[in-house]
């Protein structure tokens, strides 16, 4: 099971965030959380604040929805900061010209997951349909089509002087 939670049209660069979110990836929460609070750049404050509310997102679906989550055992599967619309801005330059600027936006995305004690991904039950028909589907034999042939090029026609 997955965990998101999305900031949208955040003030910041998305390279910058990207510096940020790399910090975080693959990490569990507690350690990401740790790794924020000691960062000094202006953006971490920001993420640090998405990563607990995707962490309360888990915790709402354990205690509300009634979904086996263990809040230790969740890492940071995901992180990404987006572009979002740019702002273009003018700066005034010499002799009554204007310089254009770009103020960028990102939208930051973190996704959580939870693992098992020994690290591998946690697996939930999926219907006995879609297991049955899975070892049927990977035995069936598929015939490979043999390549098209190419048709010849057409030479251009030379233009008279």
């Amino acid at each position: 099971m997955e965990f998101r939670a999305e900031a949208r049209y955040m003030r910041v660069s998305p390279q910058k965030a990207r510096l940020v979110l790399d910090l975080i990836k693959g990490r569990r929460v507690e350690e990401a959380r740790n790794t924020l609070a000691f960062t000094k750049k202006r953006v971490a404050e920001t993420v640090g604040k998405l990563l607990q509310s995707a962490i309360d997102n888990a915790n709402f679906l354990s205690t509300e929805k009634g979904l086996d989550v263990d809040l230790d055992n969740l890492y940071v599967k995901n992180a990404v900061a987006n572009d979002g619309p740019r702002m273009k801005r003018i700066r005034p330059a010499p002799m009554g010209r204007a310089y254009r600027y770009v103020r960028r936006i990102a939208h930051i995305e973190i996704v959580l997951a939870e693992r098992n004690k020994n690290g591998a991904p946690v697996a939930h039950v999926v219907g006995e349909e879609s297991k049955a028909a899975a070892p049927a589907k990977s035995k069936a034999k598929v015939k490979a089509k043999a390549p098209a042939k190419k048709k010849a090029v057409a030479k251009k026609a030379t233009a008279k002087k």
